[in-house]
């Protein structure tokens, strides 16, 4: 379902836990991170679309998170050609998004990367808000720059104390080591390639 401008209305997802990280997937058999993101179905509103997609991609319900905030208008990337499928170019653009900020009233262990036959990350892990752009797909970085900037005014205030002992403890295992699914078989691909007009 495209536009008349061919761009793809889409949702995406900035999962934050109570110390106002975010969650960080890598994406499967990639070395490239990103947030959950996904496509609206004919029918769907963002809101229902971000659901699913959470479920899909993270394996977490409803009931696990809060909705905090959202963008008010369309955020717009294009796709590189060479990132598209043969079949969609001349009319395939790229993604508009709405962006949703969640606070994750679950626990670390409702998440499941494998919820569906179609994973779209074998390893995640909580990351500060402001995430490293270098790691994101270069065609996308404006928009997650533009979605955290807005979003930013709805995060909640984290105990002060708290955030300057954290400082000091950002190297330790449990918050910088990806938290890693089950191997999947198979090479690596290029990031982001095919399917990204799937997504």
């Amino acid at each position: 379902m495209l536009d008349r401008d061919g761009f793809r209305p889409n949702v995406g997802i900035v999962l934050l836990n109570a110390r106002n990280q975010v969650f960080w997937g890598k994406r499967l058999r990639t070395h490239s991170w990103q947030f959950p993101q996904g496509g609206i179905k004919h029918g769907e509103s963002p809101e229902q679309a971000m659901f699913r997609e959470l479920h899909e991609e993270v394996g977490l319900q409803p009931e696990h998170v809060q909705i905090i905030g959202r963008t008010r208008d369309w955020l717009r990337y294009e796709v590189p050609e060479h990132f598209i499928r043969k079949d969609a170019r001349g009319h395939y653009k790229g993604q508009k998004q709405i962006w949703f900020l969640l606070r994750l009233l679950g626990r670390d262990s409702d998440m499941n990367l494998r919820a569906t036959d179609h994973p779209e990350f074998d390893a995640w892990r909580w990351n500060e808000y402001w995430v490293p752009l270098e790691m994101v797909i270069e065609f996308k970085r404006g928009v997650y720059e533009m979605a955290l900037t807005e979003l930013a005014r709805f995060l909640p205030r984290v105990n002060q104390h708290n955030r300057f002992l954290r400082s000091g403890m950002r190297a330790h295992r449990h918050d910088a080591e990806p938290r890693r699914e089950a191997a999947a078989d198979g090479g690596v691909m290029p990031p982001a390639a095919a399917g990204e007009t799937a997504d």
